[in-house]
């Protein structure tokens, strides 16, 4: 079926990446996704498709060997991949978020070192903010570094949620160090910590434990890390200077926000896509079910939620790109569609009526994999935090 958002303004490389991404999503993720994702498994081969077609270097500056294409290209290509399965487009989020970081704010020694070989998805970066007792709160953040007497760091302590945790072998890594203000978001340090893929103790003080069961989001390993007295040294921490850490991972989360805003644009494309071909298959009383008001009312509400996502996501991807503030843009478009997403996919899924209850049918999977969206990257909840707190700002009187 024709894709029914459209973006304007793209160039001819964009159309071309894009029209190349699309007819991958056709021929190698959709035919093999309800398997992969039944069996829980990594989707190897697609990944390695992914490396030949550049993917992984989408977003690198060309200097390091990448493309150097934009964060809109990313987003349009994530919405394309996500719209086949969304695992597959989780596996290059981290790994964007941290070859964004890297490029903003890394040292040139950083950047020689890593982006290179994030461009040609040797190294696959994982970030890692969360922890068992914290989910948005940041500054409550235990996991600590530890300046050793030989100047090097001990780090200790348990992090949680960590896509791409054990197929990664870069992850960025946010805990506190004793450098910096004794304030809340004023002494926290990324640390980037080289590793080889794997689970279990992957380095000395290292532990990557089992992939963790969920609910949908499956194939993508998602897991724990333990830190206990890993040695890191001071040319570990991005930038190359304690305390900064916040800001940095904050300014990574924005390029996450859109990527999510991206996945829930693809999955209720698709989710529309199965209801549309369904609606016109099945038949009651006499006609297929789209010829019903009821049903044909519900496709024009769908189509229009996948049209106003879509556009909200377009606009908070080029405002990223322009280099203005766009935390407000980023989380109106994460809000409005990871909860058009669940309202277009549980809309489609009514439509299958009780074939959409069976695995045997993609609205099924689909159906488990949108909450996520709900959550991922901050719940809609702390989406209108920051939504209010940036109204308040520029909206201030004088």
């Amino acid at each position: 079926m024709a894709r029914l958002a459209q973006t304007l303004g793209l160039t001819d490389i964009q159309t071309e990446i894009l029209a190349n991404v699309r007819q991958f999503v056709d021929k190698q993720i959709i035919p093999n996704a309800q398997q992969l994702e039944h069996n829980d498994s990594y989707p190897q081969e697609i990944v390695d498709g992914m490396r030949d077609m550049g993917l992984f270097g989408l977003m690198i500056p060309e200097e390091y060997g990448g493309l150097g294409e934009s964060l809109l290209t990313y987003a349009l290509c994530v919405e394309e991949l996500a719209r086949g399965w969304m695992s597959v487009s989780g596996v290059i989020n981290t790994h964007f978020i941290v070859a964004y970081m890297l490029r903003q704010h890394g040292t040139e020694e950083q950047k020689r070192r890593f982006l290179p070989r994030m461009a040609t998805g040797e190294v696959r970066g994982a970030f890692s903010m969360s922890e068992p007792e914290l989910g948005s709160d940041v500054a409550a953040i235990k996991t600590t570094a530890k300046r050793t007497a030989d100047g090097d760091y001990s780090i200790s302590g348990q992090k949680m949620w960590l896509t791409n945790g054990a197929s990664s072998t870069l992850v960025a890594a946010l805990v506190r160090t004793e450098e910096g203000q004794d304030k809340a978001h004023k002494n926290l340090t990324t640390f980037l910590v080289e590793k080889p893929a794997g689970f279990g103790e992957v380095l000395p003080g290292v532990t990557i434990p089992t992939k963790i069961d969920k609910m949908g989001y499956k194939g993508i390993d998602t897991t724990e890390l333990i830190f206990d007295g890993y040695r890191a040294s001071a040319d570990d921490i991005l930038g190359g200077f304690p305390g900064r850490g916040f800001a940095h991972m904050m300014d990574g989360v924005e390029v996450g926000r859109v990527n999510v805003s991206a996945r829930a644009c693809g999955v209720a494309q698709r989710a529309f896509e199965l209801a549309v071909r369904y609606a016109q298959q099945r038949s009651t009383f006499g006609k297929p079910i789209a010829q019903h008001q009821a049903i044909a009312f519900s496709l024009a509400e769908m189509a229009t939620k996948v049209e106003a996502a879509h556009l909200m996501m377009v606009n908070a991807a080029r405002l990223k790109d322009s280099g203005d503030r766009n935390d407000v843009s980023a989380g109106m478009a994460k809000y409005l569609c990871s909860e058009y997403c669940a309202e277009v996919t549980q809309a489609s899924f009514r439509i299958h009526g009780g074939y959409g209850y069976s695995k045997d049918f993609e609205i099924e999977r689909l159906m488990r994999e949108a909450p996520f969206l709900l959550i991922g990257e901050g719940t809609s909840e702390i989406q209108k935090q920051i939504i209010s707190k940036g109204l308040l700002r520029d909206y201030r009187e004088n």
